[in-house]
């Protein structure tokens, strides 16, 4: 890959890679916030000529999607034009589709979320009822948002059973996506895995083996008529954690109803050859352990929600560090993060006691740099949805691990 002079992709100027040039682009004005950044500068750091750069912001100002933040003194010549992002102009919602609950936010261009729903849910209910009630909450979310106004700061955390169009979840006629959904980009929908994310299917969710084989993906686009994306619950949540700063490599550990792990390898989402990695939970620590619903016996996830079931968190909080410590020894990563609301019951007791069992363990083998840090992720219970927005957004700002 060509790289500029700050060591960035450089972008090349080929009409088949127009839109590979306007995501960097777009990426940078994104990076750049309310100061925002001038042409040239976007020149320098893109590798792509001045030209170029005028197009596409030209194209982006008319699409409103960039527009002036005003102007900066020049070293010579007449003060230069900044451009900024402008976040309203495009929408994404994130979907968080959990065994008993689901969490629904719509985000702006920044990420930053505009309005959002939660309630429960059923899993083990059947395609039709799961997908009606997720369809249902989409429209009711975008309508309300993107037809009531914009970025306000005060989610909605109205029910997930609020009003739909119609019982089935269906959009009106022909099937031309929610109501007022004229920025909307698309929906990206995270749940537990495992499951081919390529092509949006499920496989044998733990407990529920009656979506093994589900195209959830073309079932949600026949129902709400714009883009989908379909990813693990843990893999949304480590994109999302990414795009909001969280550098280098890490693991994001999320224990809730189940056990999963989202893992982020130099910058980038790694989801494996057949797009399974992370699939953390089921990873066998005492043979003759109780009986896991994977049909395995002493899987870490089993361990973990036994220990939390008997109301003992720090012993759940030290089985996780051994499978964590297991993580850390085979990938060698600078962090591991915390979150799900298992998690969130016992913050303390979860970091306290993952990180003395890696504390224990980088002490017995010497390991260079001392302890991997442990300590939770931002974003709390909206984690997973908020990731799963970023499924949409990444590629739109250059991410190709969106």
């Amino acid at each position: 890959m060509n790289r500029t002079r700050d060591g960035g992709p450089a972008g090349a100027n080929l009409g088949a890679v127009r839109s590979h040039n306007t995501a960097l682009v777009l990426g940078l004005l994104r990076a750049a916030g309310e100061e925002g950044i001038s042409r040239l500068e976007l020149a320098e750091r893109t590798g792509l000529t001045p030209q170029a750069v005028s197009k596409i912001t030209a194209r982006l100002r008319e699409e409103g999607l960039a527009a002036e933040a005003g102007r900066r003194a020049s070293t010579g010549g007449k003060p230069r034009t900044v451009l900024r992002l402008v976040p309203e102009a495009g929408h994404a919602v994130g979907v968080h589709l959990d065994r008993d609950e689901l969490r629904v936010v719509l985000v702006d261009l920044d990420g930053a979320v505009v309005r959002e729903r939660h309630g429960e849910l059923d899993l083990g209910a059947g395609a039709d009822a799961v997908l009606g009630m997720v369809a249902r909450t989409v429209e009711a979310l975008v309508t309300d948002g993107l037809g009531g106004g914009g970025r306000d700061g005060a989610p909605d955390s109205a029910g997930a059973n609020g009003a739909g169009p119609d019982a089935g979840g269906r959009s009106g006629p022909g099937g031309r996506g929610p109501a007022g959904a004229g920025t909307l980009l698309g929906v990206g929908v995270a749940l537990p895995g495992p499951l081919d994310h390529t092509r949006g299917v499920l496989h044998r969710v733990t407990g529920f083996p009656e979506w093994d084989g589900f195209p959830l993906r073309d079932a949600l686009v026949s129902r709400l008529g714009v883009p989908v994306v379909v990813d693990k619950d843990t893999n949304a949540a480590a994109l999302g954690l990414s795009v909001a700063g969280e550098g280098g490599s890490f693991a994001y550990l999320h224990l809730g109803t189940g056990l999963g792990a989202g893992l982020v390898i130099g910058g980038s989402v790694h989801r494996g050859a057949r797009t399974g990695a992370g699939e953390f939970g089921h990873q066998v620590i005492q043979l003759d352990g109780p009986l896991c619903e994977c049909g395995n016996r002493g899987c870490v996830e089993v361990l973990c929600l036994a220990a939390v079931a008997r109301g003992e968190a720090g012993t759940a909080a030290r089985v996780l560090g051994v499978g964590a410590g297991n993580l850390v020894g085979l990938l060698d990563i600078d962090l591991v993060l915390l979150g799900g609301r298992t998690v969130a019951a016992a913050p303390e007791a979860f970091v306290r006691g993952v990180g003395e069992v890696l504390g224990a363990r980088a002490r017995r083998e010497g390991t260079l740099g001392g302890t991997v840090p442990v300590r939770l992720a931002t974003g709390g219970e909206r984690v997973v949805a908020e990731g799963a927005a970023q499924l949409l957004l990444g590629p739109l700002f250059g991410r190709a691990d969106g």
